[in-house]
């Protein structure tokens, strides 16, 4: 296996319309139009920073091909894959609850989809050892019911069947960190014991009502599927004690022959999403998290599919943390939010937080009927 990280980019994933609020509040609203926080802009200036710091030059370039119909068919309704395309070659529309679009916006849904399956066969073929997927539009909202929350199609589900399907693999593990429930993810493999599905994300957050602890799956997938909604404000502490008491366990008892992570940035300390207190240092300790359990469980398989993250100030600098890891490369560079009176970023466990994690724990801790499958 090649020792070197994958970096799948395209300048046309800056370049999807996701048109925001103002296409889809009422005339009585009286909202005043302005830029969409779903933006390339967050997206390039990560790219850009990985760039000028010297980490690009390390990277090995995964070049993204759009999915085809019969791979997006998959997850979603031929008819609302034609919908897309006709109505994208148009003026653009709805593909969902707040899933505004433009003009051009299939190809480049389809190119991000197809991004993600592009870095999997890197690895799987090992052309690479790991790599990240900077794609646009996100995915994970997106499931069998359409649209939802920006999210057109769903890309690391569809890596997901891609594995399973086209590469014979037996079991893929699907860890989301994305602020925000995966939704469409969790809708995809409800009633799947082949991937397990695993969510930390903020508890009532968006979707309102999804993602309760109490969501594990249905029928053959019953287990399959692992929540573990954290209250808001939760910080270092927290998501350390979720992934030591939940998500490792659970990987560990999966073991899984491949491991995608959902890499949304929008449980950053300053994002207008969220309202989570991580740092680029946070998540650079998740990485090693991942990191570690996919060498100890599937030979450092592991491919990370971007997802949220609305700071364009601070997207960079944990993006940044993130791909340094994964490619064993400081850079130096230096993030300007981390001081000595920034104590956000090693917030203590609190009680309502450590209880949010053992409610999860005891969830996956139940001996499900899938557990004789594995």
């Amino acid at each position: 296996m090649a020792d070197t990280t994958g970096w799948v980019w395209h300048e046309r994933y800056a370049w999807h319309d996701a048109r925001g609020l103002m296409d889809s509040a009422a005339p009585e609203s009286l909202f005043e139009p302005e830029p969409s926080l779903e933006s390339g802009t967050t997206k390039r200036r990560f790219r850009n920073l990985v760039d000028a710091s010297g980490l690009l030059a390390h990277l090995v370039p995964i070049s993204p091909e759009p999915a085809g119909d019969d791979v997006l068919a998959r997850v979603h309704d031929r008819a609302y894959i034609e919908e897309m395309r006709a109505r994208s070659a148009a003026d653009g529309g709805d593909a969902g609850e707040w899933t505004p679009f433009g003009r051009g916006t299939f190809d480049v849904a389809a190119l991000a989809a197809g991004g993600c399956i592009a870095a999997v066969d890197a690895v799987l073929d090992g052309r690479v050892r790991n790599a990240y997927a900077l794609v646009r539009p996100p995915g994970h909202h997106a499931g069998p019911a359409g649209g939802c929350g920006y999210c057109i199609f769903s890309n690391v589900a569809l890596a997901a069947l891609h594995l399973r399907r086209d590469r014979g693999l037996d079991r893929v593990a699907i860890v989301d960190w994305d602020v925000h429930h995966g939704n469409g993810t969790q809708a995809t493999f409800w009633t799947d014991p082949s991937v397990l599905a695993i969510s930390v994300h903020q508890e009532e957050l968006f979707p309102v009502g999804s993602g309760r602890v109490d969501e594990a799956g249905e029928g053959d997938g019953l287990g399959a599927t692992l929540n573990i909604p954290l209250p808001a404000g939760s910080g270092r502490a927290a998501y350390l004690d979720a992934f030591d008491r939940v998500v490792r366990p659970a990987l560990d008892a999966f073991a899984p022959d491949f491991v995608l992570v959902a890499s949304g940035l929008d449980a950053a300390m300053v994002d207008p999403l969220g309202r989570m207190n991580l740092s680029s240092e946070c998540f650079a300790m998740l990485t090693d998290r991942v990191m570690e359990a996919a060498a100890d469980l599937c030979d450092g398989r592991l491919v990370m599919c971007h997802e949220g993250g609305y700071s364009s100030a601070y997207v960079p600098y944990c993006g940044l943390a993130i791909v340094e890891r994964l490619a064993g490369v400081a850079t130096g560079v230096v993030d300007p939010w981390l001081d000595d009176e920034r104590t956000v970023a090693a917030l203590p466990l609190r009680a309502h937080e450590s209880a949010a994690v053992a409610a999860a724990a005891e969830v996956a801790s139940r001996p499900w009927p899938r557990s004789s499958s594995r």
